[in-house]
């Protein structure tokens, strides 16, 4: 399980582990938060496609699906 603070996820970069499409390197275009400042998804964004998902941010703490960093 990767290693992942809320507070450093905007702006960091990700590799999908099991790659749709082309689709393998994204990075973190926004951070939705609540009203308490407590981070609840993020808005990925595909390098090559620059198709955007939004999901959980704690789904990047599954080490089967994603890497931090472009490997």
């Amino acid at each position: 399980m990767p290693s992942v603070h809320p507070d450093k996820l905007e702006q960091s970069k990700w590799t999908a582990l099991i790659p749709e499409g082309r689709e393998k390197h994204f990075l973190v275009v926004q951070v939705f938060r609540d009203r308490y400042g407590h981070v609840l998804d993020v808005l990925l964004e595909a390098v090559l496609t620059r198709k955007r998902q939004r999901l959980p941010w704690r789904e990047l703490r599954d080490g089967g699906k994603w890497a931090p960093g472009w490997n």
